[in-house]
């Protein structure tokens, strides 16, 4: 009996319908409009019931595989030639359906990853909504990694769809990886892919395994502890860390909304108070990953005659990322948005004769918090009335508001998941992981802003996150093409005593002592302090000339790298300067060179004259007999750099000294 109701239950089972079995996927990097790798074998992959057999069918090839017991396939198809449009078919023997995806080219495939600069949009650009419009080639494809911070390696993406360069989807590709698709396509003629995993404001340490993080010495011990593993522990450790971090920095937890009413009035004694720094994100003043509410609190002594300006105007830089902004007392203004100037005209009669208080509320949602920009956009101006006649501006001042504010921390933000930056290998679980292993040619990366703090460290950072991720995907040393950062600040606040810039930069460089590496100089097209300069059509055209020649696309006389520091050499007063990649000669765009330092053995450097000769640079001062060191744009902003090749590319900023660095003893923490 029990083998008849046996075999009458199998019987049942094999006739339900087919479709109440699990349906053959594949994983959600693979989908219509697609390219894929030429000349190398294609990985595919996906999932379908445990032990069922996947065949798939792509331009006269075919496979096939079994599931294993968790459901997973992977397949190799051959290697294909640059061409298309294909169609990939991909059935399970259980599933109803079959897969068809369309479409499908194969040619050059780029993952383009790192933070705002790589995400920024075409439609943000210079001239972006123009080459938007202008958008018409179908051989140009883009799909961008929806962000997503994850505690744990994820083994999909959410789904997200491969666009054409055309009209209707160009505007929303990355403009770096856009123009350098285009010059990829204008000089090869072949299908480009771009795979877009980008996130701004993220850090390296992100981005990078626990597997690459632990082989830094530095940072191995943070790695000792358990990591949360799922959102409830992440709660649970992040409100203990920050509750630990506020009270370590202001001597007591979050005040609370109830005892945070009175912080705008003008009479509250706030003399025990802590301190920050503005403008300057307070995560690099003491409280790392802090997101919440804390207030600032400045007071402002006037004049009669200044506090009856006919005109008032107080200008807060940019606030990350909302604010709410009294003056004595009084609400005088507040937005939202972490790049949005802050500009309130001050209602008259406000201000008054002796101290004024001003006390702003900020609530950070989220990576970096506080008043941040430049000294100069942080200042009370006072004067006549705008638009008045000519002239009329005499008089007006601008009084100063950067320096030291009071601060307290009125709250933490409630969180049920981590941000990006908050544990390290959150980018890399949620976004670099689930993409592991789809068929490249190469990696562009544009990222290292929010590691300027830590730049000594990023020395170490950006090779292991390299031979890290070549390793993964065992593909060999692939070419791996960075950006140099741009500069935060205006040319006119630069300073000789040292760059925490500079330091990230030369980090960079230092990343091309690994093979098949190259960087990408951009001090000639920056936006004096524009943090994301908006010219990205020659960032991406360089870093296609560098793909193409490391390609062996191109002549060897053609170059694609600018100038690099090679040596040095002492004649008498003067310092003479060797570089690589001179090409057939060196420039310079302006009457004479700038950007050249020079120091005597006392490490105190100062403005440096210098001439090319030939093939070398030969730099002097007239009042250091003894010279031991040069630097070439070590300072925040080096826009003003003008030395070139003949092939126009601009010479990599460097140092020939190795004293200590500003960021030598910065260390990583969450």
């Amino acid at each position: 009996m029990r083998g008849c109701w046996r075999g009458l239950l199998l019987a049942f089972l094999a006739s339900l319908p087919l479709a109440a079995h699990a349906e053959v996927r594949l994983h959600g990097v693979f989908g219509e409009h697609m390219v894929l790798q030429r000349e190398a074998p294609i990985p595919v992959w996906g999932w379908a019931e445990p032990g069922e057999t996947v065949q798939l069918q792509f331009h006269g090839q075919s496979q096939t595989v079994q599931a294993d017991a968790e459901g997973r396939w992977r397949v190799r198809l051959k290697a294909e030639a640059a061409g298309g449009p294909h169609t990939l078919r991909v059935s399970g023997s259980r599933s109803a359906k079959a897969l068809v995806l369309g479409d499908v080219l194969v040619g050059e495939v780029w993952l383009c990853s790192g933070q705002s600069n790589m995400e920024w949009a075409l439609r943000d650009s210079l001239d972006g909504p123009a080459e938007a419009a202008a958008a018409r080639d179908d051989g140009i494809r883009h799909i961008k990694v929806a962000h997503r911070a994850a505690l744990q390696p994820q083994d999909d993406i959410a789904p997200a769809a491969w666009q054409p360069a055309t009209a209707a989807h160009a505007a929303e590709f990355s403009a770096v990886a856009y123009h350098f698709a285009k010059r990829l396509r204008r000089e090869l003629g072949v299908p480009v892919g771009l795979l877009n995993v980008s996130w701004g404001g993220t850090q390296i340490e992100a981005w990078m395994s626990p597997a690459a993080l632990k082989t830094l010495a530095d940072i191995a011990p943070l790695l000792e502890a358990p990591l949360p593993t799922s959102e409830r522990d992440f709660v649970a450790q992040q409100e203990a860390r920050m509750l630990s971090r506020v009270k370590a920095w202001q001597g007591t937890g979050p005040a609370g909304a109830v005892e945070a009413e009175s912080w705008a009035n003008p009479d509250l004694d706030d003399s025990a108070w802590s301190s920050l720094q503005a403008p300057g994100i307070w995560e690099t003043q003491g409280l790392e990953n802090l997101d919440g509410k804390l207030w600032y609190r400045k007071t402002l002594h006037l004049t009669p005659a200044q506090a009856a300006a006919p005109e008032a105007v107080l200008h807060l830089a940019q606030v990350d990322d909302c604010d709410e902004t009294f003056v004595n007392g009084q609400p005088v203004g507040g937005q939202c948005g972490w790049d949005r100037p802050r500009r309130y005209r001050l209602p008259s009669g406000l201000l008054r004769a002796g101290a004024n208080v001003i006390a702003v509320r900020v609530t950070d949602e989220g990576m970096g918090g506080g008043i941040h920009g430049t000294p100069e956009q942080l200042h009370l101006h006072l004067g006549m009335q705008e638009g008045a006649q000519e002239g009329a501006q005499e008089g007006a001042q601008d009084l100063t508001l950067a320096g030291s504010w009071q601060a307290r921390v009125e709250s933490l933000l409630e969180k049920t998941e981590p941000g990006p930056n908050e544990l390290p290998s959150l980018l890399f679980n949620g976004m670099l992981h689930p993409v592991q292993g789809f068929g490249l040619r190469g990696m562009l990366w544009y990222q290292g802003e929010s590691n300027v703090a830590r730049a000594a460290q990023y020395e170490r950072l950006l090779p292991a996150f390299i031979s890290d991720l070549r390793a993964r995907w065992g593909q060999g040393e692939f070419p791996f093409h960075l950006v140099q950062i741009a500069a935060e600040s205006p040319a006119a606040l630069n300073t000789l005593g040292g760059s925490a810039w500079a330091e990230l930069r030369e980090a960079q460089s230092q990343a091309l002592r690994l093979p098949h590496t190259g960087l990408v100089v951009t001090s000639d097209v920056a936006d004096d302090g524009n943090l994301h300069p908006r010219n990205k059509q020659v960032v991406g055209e360089r870093l296609a000339g560098l793909a193409l020649q490391q390609g062996g696309k191109k002549k060897t006389a053609w170059q694609a790298q600018g100038p690099v520091y090679l040596s040095m050499k002492r004649r008498g007063r003067e310092l003479a300067l060797r570089f690589d990649h001179a090409g057939t000669g060196l420039l310079s765009t302006g009457a004479t060179l700038q950007g050249f330092t020079i120091a005597d053995a006392s490490g105190r450097f100062q403005p440096a004259q210098a001439r090319i000769v030939g093939k070398t640079v030969r730099v002097h001062s007239e009042v250091l007999e003894h010279p031991v060191a040069v630097r070439f744009g070590w300072v925040d902003n080096p826009q003003h750099n003008n030395l070139f090749n003949r092939a126009g590319l601009p010479a990599m900023p460097f140092r020939t000294d190795r004293w200590p660095r500003l960021t030598e003893q910065a260390r990583y923490a969450f």
